[in-house]
């Protein structure tokens, strides 16, 4: 039987999930100001599988990562990584599972300019007082090609390279998940296709688990599943997408943001 390198089977990479979310509702004010951002979301995302959300700007596609990754608080419904169910935690419990399980890479590369490359890929594991497994700290730096970056500092990277930095972070600490906010919005399009080749070889590869969140269908042809969002709900699904698939279902949506 073929296993991944983190041992998940192949074959339970549909069924077991790393995160899930159940009617899942995020609203913002009230009365007449009120905006409901998410409407009674259900999605599950999958064990070492690369999943895109995509949607209309103001479809909720930020906002579902964000709550799924514990970066902002839920008015109703159940969001859990893992077994762990996020509304139950405390703030200081949220701070060690979003530091110990969750991975994280934004479109702003997030380095601290004082720290070489490597420092600023082993920084979280150092600020939780954890040692890097460098075997597989190694693994990572191959993967993103950093080998001979290593001891620069961001100020002499390229974009591309910046942005490399962050998915090696992401990657590092060995998370459960990642969540990538247009993680290639900052970049032109060959460095961006560097980096989500990255991406999708650390999930094919590692057997790494990916949520990313981006506007672009040709970012989205990168992954294995893309799932649409329009006013706050789920409201399309494609599996193996290709940029000229993902572009054809987004063409669907109208001005409100609905499919046609």
């Amino acid at each position: 039987m073929t296993t991944t390198p983190t041992g998940v089977d192949p074959a339970l990479r549909s069924t077991a999930a790393a995160a899930r979310a159940t009617d899942l509702c995020k609203v913002y004010g009230e009365g007449e100001t009120q905006v409901i951002a998410l409407d009674s979301v259900s999605v599950e995302f999958h064990q070492a599988e690369f999943t895109a959300i995509m949607g209309p700007s103001g479809s909720g596609k930020s906002t579902l990562m964000h709550c799924m990754a514990g970066l902002d608080t839920i008015s109703s419904g159940s969001a859990r990584i893992g077994d762990v169910e996020l509304t139950t935690l405390k703030d200081k419990k949220l701070t060690q599972l979003r530091r110990d399980k969750i991975g994280f890479i934004f479109q702003a590369f997030n380095l601290l300019p004082t720290l070489n490359a490597l420092e600023n890929i082993t920084l979280p594991m150092d600020i939780a007082g954890r040692k890097a497994d460098q075997a597989w700290l190694d693994q990572v730096v191959a993967t993103v090609g950093l080998a001979g970056r290593l001891k620069h500092r961001p100020s002499q990277l390229s974009g591309g390279q910046q942005q490399r930095v962050a998915v090696a972070r992401a990657l590092a600490g060995q998370p459960e998940i990642i969540f990538a906010d247009e993680p290639t919005g900052n970049l032109d399009s060959r460095s961006g296709a560097e980096v989500l080749g990255f991406l999708r070889n650390s999930v094919r590869e590692m057997g790494q688990t990916i949520v990313m969140v981006t506007h672009d269908p040709v970012a989205a042809s990168y992954s294995d599943r893309v799932v649409f969002l329009a006013d706050g709900q789920i409201v399309d699904e494609l599996r193996d997408p290709t940029a000229d698939s993902v572009l054809d279902r987004m063409k669907r949506f109208d001005a409100k943001g609905r499919t046609s």
